[in-house]
């Protein structure tokens, strides 16, 4: 007899099963998916290996010093970013996005991971049966058992393998024991739905797509945490800057006073004079009011972002160290921040990914539209003998099973489907639209901020310039009040005049450094700025 199928052929197919399976083991590598023209995207950029992230930043000058301990905090802008890095709460939160993301990623390359299987089956029975032949009874005793040990995976092509060893044995006390061995291997293999990897790995992607989209949120929220803190140091400068303006012209007020109050008792001015500068004091005490509570709410909120610990978290008082003021020079080098935003914004980079996710789930929309068609394939050989090791010796015997077929199969409308391409091409058009909108913001963010910017640098200058004719202007005042030409009201006018100079030339200072931040923020370069970098 001449069979088709040897013994050899099924070594050389036991051989090939297991490299594929081999193969199978190692992660999928990222095909390069086709492109239909609507984002030039290659999933190939992204590496496939997503592990949890970690925060290098610079370490400060000076440490981060409590002396002494709960007491008072000496924080320098430097400090202060450290601490926010290293210690707010908000953050630590947020470092766990990415690994679970990353987590998720793993699990849909499981998928693909191959399963080894075993089983065994013991059965006995005793029974009674009728001869055909005689028609006399008799009793049977009997015990059966059946193993299998086999490997089975799903590889990104499409295409379910199986290798499996079977063992079966049978002993009665009516026909002699039998032992049977098998080996085979099973193939199927989609041809329409479920073909290729680039459909299979689709959720495999999109999960990678997932963790690096998780991986620029982080990004971005450090990115802003860094920029809260900053301003939020900034603005707790700016109400003690208030407070030592304020205590001045309290001062200065109550000596008003003294010599309002002097003139009144000789004779000089008369008793409604003193009205005037007692109003003066009680404004001045009023701000000074207003800018302890300012200071309080700056305090607890630095306080807050920084995260510097210890029992009394909330109860620190803190001395600021870093220097304010400054001479900045003008910017000249807008394009330039708007091609950097264009490449380093981690929302819009964040976004990208979300469109090629929204890519990939139409390529798997698309393919569902297809029939289910496959091919199978199994073969095997067995061996028969009256013992277990005999069984296996005696598959190298001319002996062989073999069965193939195709299966198919198709809704009839397929309404599902078609719904479901729909909605992803949708989808996938409304994250680019989204990404383009997201650009045009950008876009204008930047130019905003950049005015900003070019505002407060030119309100620095313009604001010490009015500050120091307010004081003159005061000085003036004061002059022709000791000569008798000038009234208690007008010098209280002067007064206000130069103290609301003096807050606002601060305050153009801050504004100046708080505008600067946000233009580092806008243009997604303010980690870089401040030597810092996300590790993964």
């Amino acid at each position: 007899m001449t069979h088709l199928i040897s013994p050899h052929f099924f070594g050389r197919g036991i051989c090939t099963l297991i490299i594929l399976l081999l193969i199978g083991c190692s992660n999928p590598a990222p095909p390069r998916l086709p492109d239909d023209g609507l984002y030039p995207f290659d999933s190939r950029d992204f590496a496939s290996h997503v592990d949890p992230p970690r925060i290098e930043s610079y370490e400060p000058a000076v440490p981060l010093k409590i002396d002494p301990p709960d007491g008072v905090l000496s924080l320098s802008i430097e400090q202060a970013i450290v601490s926010a890095l290293h210690s707010n709460r908000d953050l630590r939160v947020q470092l766990m996005n990415p690994i679970i993301d990353g987590a998720l990623a793993r699990i849909e390359r499981g998928e693909f991971d191959p399963e080894l299987f075993a089983e065994y089956t013991y059965s006995e029975e005793e029974s009674i049966e009728t001869s055909r032949s005689t028609g006399a009874q008799f009793g049977v005793i009997a015990d059966d058992s059946e193993s299998a040990l086999g490997l089975r995976q799903q590889l990104p092509t499409g295409t379910s393998l199986e290798l499996a060893v079977s063992q079966a044995g049978s002993e009665s006390n009516r026909t002699p024991e039998q032992q049977t061995a098998r080996a085979g291997i099973s193939l199927t293999q989609s041809l329409l739905r479920g073909f290729g990897p680039a459909v299979n790995l689709v959720r495999v992607r999109q999960a990678e797509f997932d963790a690096l989209a998780s991986r620029q949120e982080l990004k971005g929220f450090v990115e802003n945490l860094l920029a809260e803190t900053e301003i939020a140091y900034w603005n707790y400068i700016l109400a003690t800057e208030e407070i030592r303006i304020f205590q001045e012209s309290l001062e200065i007020a109550r000596k008003q006073l003294e010599e309002v109050q002097l003139r009144i008792e000789v004779g000089i001015l008369p008793e409604i004079d003193q009205a005037a500068a007692r109003a003066e004091e009680a404004l001045r005490v009023q701000n000074l009011i207003d800018a302890h509570s300012q200071i309080e709410d700056r305090r607890l909120r630095l306080l807050r972002l920084v995260s510097p610990g210890g029992e009394n978290h909330f109860d620190r008082l803190i001395a600021a160290t870093s220097p304010f003021r400054l001479s900045p020079s003008a910017l000249q080098d807008l394009e330039e921040r708007l091609q950097l935003a264009q490449q380093s914004r981690p929302d819009l980079q964040e976004a990208l990914l979300r469109l090629e996710q929204n890519r990939l789930e139409t390529i798997a929309t698309r393919n569902g539209l297809l029939p289910k068609l496959d091919v199978f394939i199994n073969y095997g050989t067995t061996g028969y003998a009256d013992s277990f090791s005999e069984s296996f010796r005696q598959l190298n015997q001319e002996t062989y099973d073999l069965s193939a077929g195709i299966r198919f199969s198709h809704f009839l409308g397929n309404r599902a489907n078609r719904a479901r391409n729909l909605a992803a091409f949708a989808a996938r058009q409304q994250a680019a639209e989204a990404v383009a909108n997201l650009k045009q913001l950008i876009h204008l963010d930047v130019r905003l901020t950049f005015n900003e910017v070019e505002r407060a640098r030119k309100q620095i200058d313009a604001s010490s310039v009015t500050r120091q004719y307010q004081e003159q202007t005061l000085n003036a005042e004061k002059e022709r009040f000791n000569v008798g030409s000038s009234t208690a009201l007008q010098v209280a006018q002067a007064q206000r005049d130069y103290l609301r100079a003096q807050i606002a030339e601060v305050e153009a200072i801050v504004s100046y450094r708080t505008a600067l931040v946000r233009l580092y923020l806008a243009e997604g370069s303010l980690l870089d700025r401040r030597g810092i970098s996300i590790g993964y």
